[in-house]
């Protein structure tokens, strides 16, 4: 019981990231400069990343200056400009429906790379959420722009890919969540940096909405919701925590329904339904199967003296800690072992 209550509560922990995303939207369309997607990325990903350097105070060592660097490639340095492209070249929310397909890239990468075959249960989920939120999103406008769709793709993608690598790697032994979130932030607002002047040109003159709306991004839509991802990434399995993201989409939709007068028709609320009740179901716990313990039955004193002992029938120890995934094992995308 306390280990239901202690993983629901990670949960509801973790779902505050995505949660926290879906509000990126607003704040830049109502409060930020338009047409600066890179600059964007870099002030969410950068400030953020300094911020949490200095809390934890802590560098990488070893081997985990390049994984450091390439999870903060996939994470954030990659997966910032191109969802920003996607989202600005794509109608609608197209860039969302895609986006919300990520559960069957972490299937189809366990598949690839781990040799681990998803579960029905988790492919018809993560279809169930892809509907539901392209019910929710998805508007007819526009032809389909070949170069954002690509971004969508490869934003899903490399956020998928870096999902994978950091349930895979875990955490050095004595480090945290708060340091290595704060190592991803930096190396991939570092990688933004030059991308950002050189397409975009010098910083725009900020205003105080602009400043407070940046602020807001960095804090709270980054420092902490990112911390908080990666923290569930550790103590959850993929699966749990690729299908907490179709509230980021739904959210997105609440915000603009509830602050920016844009109505809901029936067919976003069941689709809105559809998406929240396939992230629910991606959050059952996986099946576990016992196994009983056979002890060898000693008839005589002579038996117990002629017969070898018996080594004790072990149950598999479940991953739970990130500072624990330090051998090479396979992810199990369906229980309780190791995922991602």
């Amino acid at each position: 019981m306390k280990t239901n209550k202690r993983n629901g509560a990670v949960i509801a922990l973790t779902a505050l990231a995505p949660i926290s995303w879906g509000s990126t939207y607003a704040v830049t369309t109502e409060f930020l400069p338009p047409d600066r997607p890179l600059f964007t990325g870099l002030m969410r990903a950068l400030p953020a990343g300094l911020l949490l350097l200095a809390m934890a105070r802590t560098l990488p060592r070893g081997v985990w200056w390049w994984k450091a660097l390439v999870l903060g490639a996939l994470n954030i340095g990659a997966f910032f400009p191109l969802l920003f492209l996607s989202a600005y070249r794509l109608p609608g929310g197209m860039a969302a429906v895609v986006g919300s397909i990520g559960p069957l890239f972490v299937a189809g990468l366990a598949t690839l790379l781990l040799g681990e075959r998803p579960t029905r249960r988790t492919l018809l989920t993560g279809i169930a959420a892809a509907l539901g939120v392209s019910l929710v999103v998805l508007k007819a406008a526009g032809a389909l722009d070949p170069v954002g769709a690509l971004a969508a793709l490869a934003s899903t993608a490399s956020m998928s890919t870096g999902t994978v690598l950091t349930k895979r790697w875990g955490r050095p032994g004595g480090v945290g969540p708060l340091a290595l979130t704060g190592w991803q932030l930096t190396a991939g607002g570092l990688l933004i940096a030059p991308i950002a002047f050189l397409v975009e040109g010098a910083p725009p003159v900020l205003d105080g909405r602009a400043v407070a709306g940046y602020a807001y991004l960095a804090l709270a839509n980054t420092a902490v919701a990112y911390w908080l991802w990666f923290r569930g990434i550790g103590r959850l399995s993929a699966t749990q925590v690729t299908f907490l993201g179709p509230l980021s989409p739904l959210t997105a939709a609440v915000i603009g329904w509830a602050a920016l007068g844009q109505a809901l028709t029936p067919v976003q609320l069941a689709g809105m339904a559809l998406a929240f009740g396939a992230t629910l179901l991606g959050q059952r716990p996986p099946r576990v199967t016992s196994v009983t313990a056979v002890t060898p039955v000693v008839t005589s004193v002579t038996a117990v003296t002629s017969v070898s002992p018996v080594a004790p029938v072990t149950q598999p120890r479940p991953f739970s800690s990130t500072e624990e995934n330090t051998q090479k094992v396979s992810m199990d995308l369906t229980g309780g072992g190791l995922r991602r």
